[in-house]
């Protein structure tokens, strides 16, 4: 009888023992199983938005504008190369290789090529889905009611920018190979895969170069209160980066290392002159993409700085491989993806910080 009690006593402490322990592991797995329902809620949440954004662009009226715009970027850019390429080619002013990255970078008569037609008119594409996402919405006051709903408040301007850059990578990569399809049936160009990697990484690019100007109309819808105020800040800086960036750094850099007179110092400044404007150009995100692109699409670029006689003596030449070409423009996609990703910080802060009230 004493045993059994004794045992018992022992069997009872044991299990009081063992309860705390039970207790916290048990609690712990309950904040683990809430961490990952939060966790997928919160994504759930953010697809739903993203969902939103991209259908009610979709269905709007500026989804017209926006489609005529592709499609002038598109048409012009393929009747560019079609008809360039073959006077090219008669002409002999351009090479044999590489063909089929020349319906890209050719241009005819006043038209210019698909390239340049990007880089000059796909800000405007960023510009045109971004100038009033927020500030359209706090002008029609539902933006106080989608906060008031249970939702984070990022999940809002984070799923305007990827819807944004979600329809614009789906234009950009069907104009460009819609252009690689009409130009192989009308041309009978069959790409090889270097041709193809390089159009793919061609076309990444374009997505990061709207992006960006994505991220500054966001920024500037964030900031403005009215619609036209941002997409006229947002042109502002266009026309800044497009045209009198390469103005302000030939006046400096003449200014820092003068060429005129004719006399030694003169001579020796050529080279610095042309480091220091080449550098500053490299500012503009307009500049940094003519650069890669031109890189990228056309592998007889070897190098995108300035070279001596000294340096090329002795060279061969010769077309560059792929891994040779992303050597040269690496740094400029990271600086555009920088870019892209420091501005879009810039105005995640300033909606987070703002104080939003009902009308």
């Amino acid at each position: 009888m004493g045993k059994m009690s004794v045992q018992a006593m022992g069997a009872g402490t044991d299990s009081r023992t063992e309860n705390p322990r039970r207790i916290e592991s048990a609690r712990m797995g309950g904040y683990g199983n809430q961490a990952k329902t939060n966790g997928n809620r919160r994504y759930h949440v953010l697809k739903v938005l993203f969902r939103k954004e991209t259908a009610e662009f979709i269905n709007s009226k500026r989804m017209i504008l926006f489609v005529i715009l592709a499609a002038l970027i598109t048409v012009s850019g393929f009747y560019a190369a079609v008809s360039g390429l073959a006077d090219a080619i008669e002409s002999g002013n351009t090479a044999t290789d590489f063909l089929f990255l020349k319906l890209f970078t050719v241009s005819a008569n006043s038209i210019p090529s698909y390239n340049s037609l990007m880089a000059l008119m796909g800000p405007f594409i960023g510009i045109f889905m971004g100038f009033d996402a927020i500030n359209s919405e706090r002008t029609e006051g539902t933006l106080n009611r989608l906060v008031s709903q249970p939702l984070y408040r990022d999940q809002i301007i984070i799923s305007k920018f990827l819807a944004g850059l979600f329809i614009s990578a789906v234009m950009v990569f069907a104009s460009g190979l819609l252009i690689g399809s009409v130009g192989v049936i009308n041309t009978g160009l069959i790409p090889s895969g270097e041709e193809v990697v390089r159009l793919f990484i061609y076309l990444c690019f374009c997505v990061v170069y709207i992006g960006f100007w994505l991220a500054m109309a966001i920024l500037f819808s964030t900031v403005c209160r009215h619609a036209a105020t941002s997409a006229l800040a947002c042109i502002a800086v266009w026309l800044f980066c497009a045209i009198f960036v390469s103005l302000l750094a030939g006046i400096i850099a003449d200014a820092l290392y003068p060429v005129s007179g004719g006399d030694m110092q003169a001579l020796l400044n050529e080279m610095d002159n042309y480091s220091c404007e080449l550098n500053l150009n490299r500012i503009s995100p307009y500049y940094l993409f003519a650069e890669a692109a031109g890189t990228v699409l056309n592998p007889g670029v070897r190098t995108i700085n300035a070279v001596t006689i000294a340096q090329l003596s002795g060279a061969i030449s010769s077309n560059l491989t792929l891994g040779q070409s992303l050597l040269l423009v690496w740094p400029h996609l990271t600086g555009l993806a920088a870019l892209m990703l420091v501005v879009f910080a810039i105005s995640y802060v300033s909606f987070m910080r703002q104080e939003i009230r009902s009308r």
